[in-house]
């Protein structure tokens, strides 16, 4: 493994591990297959273990198997104060507390203020006090280094950027996000200022890996670097001195060997204009295909009605990337066979999701489309008479 130092000199691997999609199981957390993965990539020189308050029980896995295995002087702990939540002073601290008793531990080794997406959303909680707060927890000790999550347009988060003394920040960066989102403006002003910059959605929740267009796939498979779909995702990112560390949501040890290699002899400028070239190539093959730029970060879910709008998303663009049979079918054992409905056409246009959205997709407007050519009425009355069999039989 490599490392990259923070703004202390404390040494941060090249790949961290993204703690919102480990593996479920009876609907929780399968904590036994997790503790395997988190452990091998430790073993492997993983030390960067990011988690947040709001993903399902991961804070709360995190803490067990790490106390459980004595190894929170091994690594380093980044986790989120869920700044959308917070009204008032008492509870930016109840909300920290309450995060230290889930994690097992008495100090974080990085606290994110999460997805500021406007300057106002930073000073809301300057307004509340919590400059104070966190001069007193760094000079305790029980925060170690103060960032933020971003998720908003460039030139928002250069204003955030500067205005305060960060220690670290977060963004979604990937070679198909390159001009977005606080894009490569956002990561060289961050590396001019010293500040370490983490990167989330490195394959943008699958699309860069399992979910790229036929023709991409070939075109990548046929260049002489034979590098996997996802490490030239990563590979890119590595070569860009800016980057501190790249987050992975690894939920298998499989997956945990291969971007630990990759990470292993990854470097600045190792890539060349070829390489660039292709992966331009693969950026066009993929905007020719995709209709939703959905990451299935799942910051939209709940629905209030139900519907599972990453999935909906995700089986909607396969009919553009794959084929319109494969992403039916799929749709229909995915979520149409769900003995609760979850389809698309429960949406009544609420919006809370389109305010949660990082991606600032018009969600409402787009499940119209999507339930229109994912449930045609003969596979809309054949799902009903599924979903009949499936709770006779439950």
């Amino acid at each position: 493994m490599q490392y990259r130092n923070d703004k202390n000199g404390d040494p941060i691997s090249l790949l961290g591990y993204g703690c919102m999609r480990f593996t479920k199981k009876g609907g929780a957390i399968d904590l036994d297959k997790a503790e395997k993965e988190l452990l091998a990539a430790i073993d492997a020189g993983v030390n960067y273990f990011d988690t947040a308050y709001i993903y399902p029980g991961s804070e709360v896995a995190v803490g067990e198997i790490f106390h459980r295995n004595h190894c929170r002087e091994k690594i380093k702990i980044a986790t989120k104060l869920p700044q959308y939540l917070i009204t008032n002073t008492a509870q930016i601290e109840k909300y920290f507390r309450e995060q230290l008793s889930r994690l097992q531990t008495d100090y974080i080794d990085y606290y994110l203020m999460h997805m500021l997406t406007d300057v106002a959303s930073w000073h809301k909680l300057i307004d509340l006090g919590i400059l104070d707060w966190i001069k007193e927890k760094k000079a305790s000790g029980a925060i170690r280094n103060l960032g933020f999550s971003f998720h908003g347009n460039s030139d928002m988060f250069l204003q955030i950027l500067n205005d305060y003394d960060w220690d670290f920040c977060q963004i979604q960066y990937n070679y198909l996000d390159e001009n977005t989102q606080a894009g490569r403006i956002g990561l060289q002003a961050a590396g001019k200022k010293g500040i370490p910059v983490i990167i989330m959605e490195p394959l943008r929740g699958g699309k860069l890996v399992d979910q790229l267009p036929e023709k991409a796939k070939k075109h990548i498979a046929e260049n002489d670097r034979h590098y996997t779909p996802a490490e030239w995702a990563f590979r890119w990112l590595w070569d860009q001195p800016e980057v501190t560390c790249v987050l992975s949501g690894m939920n298998s040890l499989e997956m945990v060997e291969e971007n630990c290699r990759v990470a292993s002899d990854s470097s600045v400028g190792m890539l060349n204009e070829a390489d660039h070239r292709m992966l331009n190539e693969i950026c066009e093959m993929i905007r020719e295909k995709v209709k939703v730029g959905c990451t299935a970060c799942r910051y939209c879910m709940p629905c209030p009605k139900g519907v599972d709008i990453p999935a909906t998303f995700q089986f909607y663009n396969e009919i553009f990337t794959e084929n319109k049979t494969s992403a039916r079918r799929n749709y229909f054992q995915v979520v149409a066979l769900r003995k609760e409905k979850a389809y698309a056409s429960q949406c009544v246009g609420c919006g809370k999701c389109e305010s949660h959205c990082p991606q600032h997709i018009s969600i409402r407007e787009e499940l119209k489309k999507a339930d229109k050519a994912l449930l045609p009425l003969h596979y809309r009355i054949a799902a009903d008479v599924g979903r009949w069999f499936v709770m006779r039989k439950s």
